[in-house]
């Protein structure tokens, strides 16, 4: 279940490449945003027999299409990569994002397979009318087991409202990878954490259908 907890952040979580989804998603207030990509990821995995048996190329479809217009991913692999994106080149900074985005699909997309009867309920938004950054906070709630919680770093843009980080039970999304990416890019610079990347999503994408952990 915390699978499925960390990919509701893929309820909201993957790359900003495809554009908003138009006027009215960015007159869309951020809390009421999330919510509404939420329910519709949800409802969709409920009823979606592939989903539930794990198809890949499914759930990276529906990823495609309900979350991934709402996520600021320059901005999420930027803060992921750290002082070390001022280093990378134009090129090497897309194959990043490409490769990060890949990389949260398939790890998270075993969560969506999960889903039975849990729900999405939000704390009331902390926020003023001139805010440009908010947290939207939720939690999932489950026929068995204690709600998860689950917090979204937003940001306003000219387009409307971005996911750039997700909280889940108290571990900030970027935290997790910053350590990993200085990591890898200490042992072989930038290229060597883009392979690094490349090779992990070559291994998730061959197995065509995920598990639940």
């Amino acid at each position: 279940m915390k699978l499925f907890a960390k990919l509701l952040f893929s309820a909201v979580t993957a790359v900003a490449l495809i554009g908003v989804a138009g006027t009215a998603a960015a007159q869309e207030a951020p809390d009421a945003l999330v919510k509404r990509i939420s329910n519709e990821v949800l409802e969709t995995a409920k009823s979606d027999k592939d989903i539930q048996g794990g198809n890949l190329k499914r759930i990276t479809q529906l990823v495609e299409e309900k979350i991934i217009p709402y996520v600021d991913f320059e901005r999420m692999t930027a803060l992921a990569v750290g002082r070390y994106w001022r280093e990378a080149t134009d090129a090497q900074k897309q194959q990043l994002q490409t490769e990060f985005r890949s990389l949260l699909i398939s790890t998270y997309a075993g969560a969506l397979s999960q889903v039975r009867d849990q729900k999405v309920e939000f704390s009331p938004l902390r926020a003023g009318p001139t805010d440009t950054d908010v947290e939207v906070r939720s939690q999932v709630i489950q026929s068995r087991g204690e709600p998860i919680q689950i917090s979204y770093r937003m940001e306003k843009l000219a387009a409307g409202w971005k996911i750039y980080d997700v909280n889940v039970l108290g571990a900030w999304l970027i935290e997790a990878y910053k350590g990993t990416f200085a990591s890898e890019i200490g042992k072989g610079g930038i290229d060597g954490l883009i392979k690094t990347l490349s090779d992990k999503n070559k291994q998730l994408a061959a197995r065509g259908t995920v598990k639940p952990k």
